[in-house]
């Protein structure tokens, strides 16, 4: 073997490893990012926005260790209606008391490409009213240019949650909301 190519496969071999080893960061843009919730109820499906206020995510490639967190303004929802939106923050969110709905990835698994699509899982906890739960996120990624565009749709069993239950009399709602994410990255090295 000449000295070129071994000098070129050592320095492959290096620049290799030391990409697979650097953790991945990526700050989400609050204002290219969109939280929309649908709530079937028995008169009419309701639809709404959340805003979120920051985001952060960085993993490790090889081990799929994960940390950051993504946080929804919980006072932010935005159903359409001002008298349902009053109730959602008064008596289901509790906004006062609970005014961030945060998710903490804590791994990723599967395989981020640098370009193009990819479908990997996001694990982690999400903080609901005070409460954590254990979540896996489903994502579709799509990469191009160092910017990230990810979606994730995925159900939040509220009231098994111990949020009450906004049904009457007259209109009965599920006791899941769907919740529907799509955001804009950026990879900060």
């Amino acid at each position: 073997m000449t000295k070129t190519i071994r000098l070129f496969l050592a320095c492959s071999t290096f620049l290799f490893a030391v990409d697979l080893r650097q953790p991945s960061a990526f700050v989400i843009d609050p204002a290219q990012t969109h939280v929309e919730f649908t709530l079937g109820s028995t008169l009419h499906t309701i639809h709404g926005t959340f805003h979120l206020t920051r985001g952060d995510l960085r993993f490790n490639p090889v081990t799929g260790a994960a940390s950051g967190e993504l946080a929804i303004d919980a006072g932010s929802g935005d159903s359409g209606s001002a008298a349902r939106d009053k109730r959602m923050d008064h008596s289901i969110l509790e906004t006062a008391l609970f005014p961030e709905i945060v998710f903490r990835p804590d791994r990723v698994e599967g395989t981020v490409a640098p370009e193009g699509k990819s479908q990997v899982q996001l694990h982690g906890n999400f903080l609901l009213h005070g409460t954590s739960h254990e979540m896996t996120l489903p994502l579709l990624v799509e990469a191009a240019g160092g910017q990230y565009t990810a979606t994730s749709t995925f159900q939040i069993p509220y009231v098994k949650w111990g949020l009450k239950n906004p049904s009457t009399l007259i209109l009965r709602v599920n006791d899941k909301v769907d919740i529907t994410v799509r955001t804009v990255a950026h990879n900060h090295g």
